[in-house]
């Protein structure tokens, strides 16, 4: 399977009490379907992973592929420490029917580039579903970089990367190295890393709009480049505004301000500052998102 568009990668929705809210999270999908999102990516860092229990990993990924029932492709974040247990995540994944797995690096270990190698080949050949690399060397303390991920294209089920290195020189590199082993999905910078190559966007604002995010995907590449990059621009202050260390707090306040809530973040994360979340009303009210009073 080819992935490809505009990839929300999935807030994880909680109730009043902290705990995981499934029904919300099947109404969710429902809707970044009919808004046009080209794929989702549950357990993800957006969807704080490293606050679940298995089990509760388990819970979402069912939901989410069950309520998308091969409507979209379904990618699940299966990272962990430990090999054995990416390995295990993956298998359950693939299990309950998931189109792919998402995995970011060990995120403290910081491991070597054989340790890198070694652990997504184990994962990858313990599966017979794609496998897409996650590098973000802000929170994994470990940069994927292009020689390396040429390598792990090789192997046959590694068939995309989501590149958050913020570098987008680094697409270019990718694409050199890699050819059409491996479908390079942009991180941060989608429009730019559309023009380099990108044929995809593992999104954070598509959790808040994801007809925005897809339109932006469909225009530049099989459309009018210029009018997608008028949209990317006029997202650019929400794609900001959602970044940086405070980002599942921010998305989810946006989605409560849109009128779709999931729950505040689980501690140790607070809820955005309110003097975040008077910038962030304004944005949502210049982009006509916000729910009416």
């Amino acid at each position: 399977m080819r992935f490809r568009g505009s990839y929300t990668v999935c807030v994880t929705a909680f109730d009043d009490e902290g705990r995981i809210d499934l029904p919300a999270m099947r109404g969710y999908t429902d809707w970044q379907i009919a808004e046009g999102a080209h794929g989702l990516v549950p357990l993800g860092s957006t969807g704080e992973f490293l606050s679940l229990t298995r089990e509760e990993r388990g819970q979402v990924a069912e939901a989410v592929i069950g309520q998308a029932a091969g409507r979209v492709p379904v990618l699940i974040g299966t990272a962990a420490e430990w090999t054995e247990e990416a390995i295990a995540l993956s298998r359950d994944a693939e299990a309950l029917g998931a189109d792919g797995v998402m995995l970011v690096p060990p995120y403290y270990s910081s491991p070597t580039e054989d340790e890198l190698f070694t652990h997504f080949r184990r994962v990858a050949e313990a599966l017979s579903i794609p496998v897409m690399l996650y590098n973000n060397p802000f929170t994994a303390n470990v940069d994927l970089t292009a020689p390396l991920v040429a390598r792990l294209s090789e192997i046959d089920n590694i068939v995309a990367i989501k590149d958050t290195s913020k570098n987008v020189h680094r697409v270019t590199e990718l694409i050199e190295l890699c050819g059409d082993r491996l479908t390079v999905f942009a991180g941060y910078y989608p429009w730019e890393s559309y023009r380099c190559g990108a044929q995809g966007y593992s999104s954070v604002m598509a959790n808040i709009s994801p007809r925005l995010s897809a339109e932006m995907f469909t225009e530049t590449l099989d459309g009018d480049a210029a009018k997608g990059r008028e949209i990317y621009v006029k997202c650019l202050p929400l794609i900001n505004a959602l970044a940086g260390d405070l980002y599942v707090s921010a998305t989810k306040a946006a989605m409560k301000m849109i009128g779709r809530p999931m729950g505040d973040p689980r501690p140790p994360r607070l809820p955005l500052p309110q003097r975040r979340q008077d910038d962030l009303r304004r944005i949502l009210d210049d982009l006509g998102l916000l729910a009416e009073a």
